[in-house]
């Protein structure tokens, strides 16, 4: 390859980085939303297992339009990825949702945190054992300072407490979170993000519904008004939230990024949604995030430059 070609391959290629990277933020900031809106309305009386199964109820159903839209004239592609779908739904969503609450039982939210968002290193791992993709030097140090940057932004060095039992759920939760980044890179010009997207979340509800229906997970809802910083509002403004917002443009964003930066490229940009978490605590439970927070921000950010840099490039699409 000339010069003047592979600048032009540059070219090409940069749009696709920079869409990748602005959806991959959006998808980040949407889904450390769930925390601070769900929080009123766990206080409000409602148990953890009801508050995810509307939202994935609810983001399953708006993105269902454009899910089968989508997939007009492609329904065989649906059927030969059942199994991937399935592994995506099923422990991608539904499973990383069920083990991290079930984590949060026995152990401090932070260190739960900690373990379930090691699922880039988990990748970066899987793709070297799997594919034979050695990590580069440069991907070493940025999955190094990525995890510091963790680190501080959890503020673990408050102390807190470790159970084994929560955190062996904690690391079902990280595999589940592995799972749901690897399958969506998997079936890139299989599936339409969108497709993918909308099809997992509605397996994932089931999933939940029927871990609901034979009582290992305890559903429990009310219509009391859900209280905030910023004021006190019907039970389903935050719910409506949670679906349209935290479920179905976090995943479709999310899913639809990870198509243009990769598994490993993506799964290290969504670990700003820990500092998006933080904001959003300090915007609606007026819960003001300390110096860690902001230096784990910056320390993860640097750690994706690092593991960007040390990407191959990837071909437009």
């Amino acid at each position: 390859m000339t010069r003047l070609e592979d600048d032009s391959a540059g070219v090409r290629v940069a749009p696709r980085f920079s869409g990748g990277l602005a959806l991959a933020v959006l998808s980040a900031a949407s889904f450390g939303m769930s925390g601070a809106l769900a929080r009123g309305l766990l206080e409000a009386g409602w148990s953890p297992g009801a508050v995810v199964l509307a939202r994935l109820s609810i983001g399953a159903a708006a993105l269902a339009p454009f899910a089968i839209a989508a997939l007009r004239g492609r329904w065989r592609s649906l059927r030969a990825q059942l199994r991937p779908l399935l592994v995506y739904g099923a422990l991608g969503l539904a499973g990383t949702q069920f083990c991290y609450f079930s984590a949060v039982r026995t152990m401090d939210v932070a260190p739960a945190l900690l373990i379930e968002f090691t699922a880039p290193i988990a990748i970066v791992l899987w793709l070297w054992v799997r594919r034979g993709q050695r990590p580069r030097p440069l991907t070493a140090l940025g999955a190094g300072t990525a995890v510091l940057g963790l680190v501080f932004a959890l503020d673990l060095a408050s102390g807190a407490e470790v159970a084994w039992t929560g955190a062996l759920w904690a690391f079902a939760a990280m595999i589940g979170n592995a799972a749901y980044f690897l399958i969506s890179g998997e079936t890139e010009d299989v599936l339409p993000p969108i497709a993918l997207a909308g099809t997992g979340l509605a397996i994932a509800a089931a999933v939940l519904a029927a871990l609901g229906a034979i009582g290992v997970l305890p559903m429990r809802a009310n219509v009391a008004s859900a209280g905030y910083a910023i004021g006190t509002g019907p039970w389903w403004a935050p719910l409506l939230a949670l679906g349209l917002i935290s479920a179905a443009l976090a995943y479709a964003s999310g899913t639809a990024a990870i198509r243009r930066l990769g598994s490993r490229v993506g799964s290290f940009v969504a670990l700003l949604e820990v500092v998006a978490a933080a904001l959003f605590a300090w915007l609606l439970l007026d819960q003001r995030p300390g110096f860690s927070v902001l230096l784990g921000g910056l320390l993860i950010i640097a750690g994706v430059v690092l593991v960007r840099r040390a990407e191959p490039a990837r071909q437009p699409a």
